[in-house]
């Protein structure tokens, strides 16, 4: 005894890809709209020049320095006359930065120092680096009103870096 089996011949599937076209019609422009809010903010930095230039002497008298310490500011002007101390306050064993003073003193500086773009900071031992960032962002410039629009001042662009200790 044989049995034939008859099979219908196959139908071949149709692709539906409307789902997966509709899934990228709103994912491409969600994606791209999410790229114009990522933003790189970079900080230039003057570093010691390796050959002369001016005397150290010269340099040191008319230098504005920003000392950072963990326990808060110390403002140099010039080098070794101290402007300002500013403490820092510790609330429930974290330390908390004036960086408020910081900018105050800063600007009360610049009107004095209107010509002047250089300031060199000072870190201290074990400065945290958002610490020092923030310092950077706060010597630079500051944010102010003016005719109903917030503008960005400039304080102190041309930021050097050194050692404390």
């Amino acid at each position: 005894m044989s049995f034939k089996i008859k099979r219908k011949p196959l139908d071949e599937a149709e692709l539906d890809v409307t789902s997966f076209m509709n899934l990228m019609i709103v994912l491409v422009p969600v994606l791209l709209l999410s790229l114009t809010f990522t933003h790189v903010t970079v900080l230039e930095l003057n570093l010691p020049q390796l050959s002369g230039g001016g005397s150290v002497s010269d340099q040191n008298q008319s230098q504005l320095e920003v000392v950072v310490k963990n326990t808060g500011f110390s403002v140099y002007y010039p080098a070794e006359v101290l402007v300002k101390e500013i403490p820092a306050t510790v609330v429930g064993g974290v330390t908390i930065q004036d960086y408020t003073l910081l900018s105050q003193v800063m600007q009360e500086l610049k009107k004095e120092l209107v010509d002047k773009r250089d300031v060199l900071i000072r870190s201290e031992g074990e400065v945290d680096y958002q610490n020092l960032v923030t310092t950077m962002d706060v010597v630079k410039s500051y944010k102010a009103v003016i005719t109903a629009s917030l503008v960005e001042i400039e304080l102190f662009p041309e930021i050097s870096l050194g050692d404390a200790s």
